[in-house]
């Protein structure tokens, strides 16, 4: 009787397969397409008990307003789903969703007409106001907004990321003048009309005011790409100019912010922090960037000249590696494999990522117990000597048991296979190619007596161990995998 007699459909899965179907139909009365944006369908069939789509149409001269622009007037205040062609060019059209069915629908169509008008005409005056000064005129408003008390305003911000932006973006083969313009004019669009009503169009308008401007294509798409990514998983910038001017932005409020011994807490992130470093390890990685954490904090430091943190390349480049434990933790690596990588503190996100895969794999071999469980056992060993052993040369004279010259000659062939492998970052060979070392590590331990009384001797036995140590350090520190 709920279902037949009241008109509501409780079940949320069934209406929101009905809302589904009956946007599409509807969409397809005029041969278009519907746009079902999933956050809109869950908001609007929690809005409904018993949804029925109707399309409506808005006047044609509206889409001389970037579509943007419309979709955001029309998804956040009216709750409608817009509508494309075959080539993805929006149509003058819109779906929204009655609670009833009416039995005059075009009433209702009339009604929700009505009062999109106004919304979309708002949205193309704003759009004529704003083009009658470029974002370069624009920027200079910028003087009277402040980033941050003690970091100054957000046309300083601007100067400052236009500078870090040209220098890594010449870093990574891109355009450094194109990169400088870009950061300019890089949060020009805060202060256009569109944008202080549509808050969610930063960026976005920026490219459309830069094309206007008659700037070129890379810097318009750098001033959308900049917010990119935007949450977990969201897509990245897709030019190099993006690429440098999103990290830019990112890098110079954290360096900033710790700068002026201000990092996020676990209540607190008001500059989204977090997210920043996030985005600016994904971009590094997956775009296999080549540029070090040192370096880039280096550069953005410059830029500010004075800050309070003495220790902030140290404290940010921790904060900045601690974000790839989550990161690493939904690709289902282990614990154990991130902090064996982590303790040597590779500040390259590549090199980091690179070890990261070889250590993983590493890990999921034979031998990786046996192997890390040596490793400990060397690394507490070589703990308790008073004078450091790493730099010591093996005497091959003083090598006399039979265990200990196989391991010495194990160690000297892989020296020598690996070596290269280090050198160009192909860290899963190279970890791979170590892993034979297992048979002469345990026959080492199982027959030699390290801790003897000769001290010649003993010291060559532990300059044996430590080169077996630094071998496997050369990608993480591996006693840390073992259980």
């Amino acid at each position: 009787s709920l279902l037949l007699e009241g008109r509501v459909i409780a079940n949320y899965d069934k209406r929101l397969a009905k809302i589904r179907a009956g946007v599409e139909a509807a969409a397809q009365e005029i041969g278009g397409t519907a746009v079902i944006d999933e956050d809109l369908l869950d908001e609007v069939n929690g809005l409904n008990e018993w949804p029925v789509p109707l399309l409506g149409r808005f006047e044609e001269r509206f889409l001389d307003v970037p579509a943007e622009a419309l979709i955001s007037s029309m998804k956040e205040h009216q709750k409608y789903f817009h509508l494309v062609d075959d080539a993805g060019k929006m149509l003058p059209n819109f779906i929204t969703l009655s609670n009833i069915e009416s039995k005059d629908p075009q009433q209702v169509i009339s009604g929700n007409e009505r009062v999109i008008r106004p919304r979309l005409a708002d949205a193309a005056f704003f759009f004529e106001t704003d083009k009658k000064s470029s974002l370069e005129d624009k920027r200079k408003s910028l003087k009277n907004i402040v980033f941050q008390a003690k970091l100054g305003t957000v046309f300083d911000k601007t100067e400052r990321v236009a500078k870090l932006a040209a220098k890594i973006s010449a870093q990574i083969d891109g355009n450094a003048d194109d990169a400088l313009r870009a950061g300019q004019l890089a949060k020009s669009d805060l202060v256009s009309e569109m944008v202080l009503e549509f808050t969610d169009l930063q960026g976005i308008m920026g490219y459309h005011y830069a094309l206007h401007d008659g700037e070129a294509e890379d810097v318009a798409l750098a001033l959308n790409e900049q917010y990119m990514p935007k949450h977990a998983g969201a897509p990245l910038p897709t030019t190099t100019i993006g690429c440098a001017l999103s990290i830019a932005e990112k890098l110079d409020s954290l360096v900033g912010l710790f700068g002026i011994k201000q990092p996020p807490t676990g209540t607190k992130d008001p500059f989204a922090l977090r997210r920043a470093a996030l985005g600016l390890l994904r971009i590094i990685v997956e775009k296999q960037l080549n540029l070090d954490l040192k370096d880039l904090i280096t550069w953005s430091k410059e830029l500010y000249g004075s800050l309070e943190n003495d220790n902030i390349e140290r404290d940010l480049i921790d904060y900045l590696l601690d974000r790839f434990r989550a990161w690493y933790d939904d690709e289902g690596i282990s614990a154990e494999v991130f902090l064996s990588v982590s303790a040597r503190k590779p500040t390259k996100p590549i090199d980091f990522d690179r070890r990261i895969k070889a250590v993983n794999a590493f890990y999921k071999l034979d031998v990786a117990q046996s192997l890390s469980a040596a490793n400990k056992r060397v690394s507490n060993i070589l703990a308790k000597q008073a004078e450091p052993i790493s730099n010591q040369e093996i005497n091959s004279a003083l090598l006399s048991e039979e265990a200990e010259i196989a391991l010495s000659k194990a160690l000297d062939a892989q020296e020598t296979t690996v070596r290269p492998l280090f050198e160009a970052g192909r860290y899963e060979e190279a970890l791979a190619s170590l892993a034979r070392l297992q048979q002469a590590v345990d026959t080492f331990f199982d027959g030699v007596m390290v801790m003897v009384d000769d001290p010649a001797v003993k010291t060559n036995r532990l300059a044996l161990l430590a080169k077996l140590r630094g071998l496997f350090l050369q990608v993480a520190d591996i006693s840390l995998l073992s259980k």
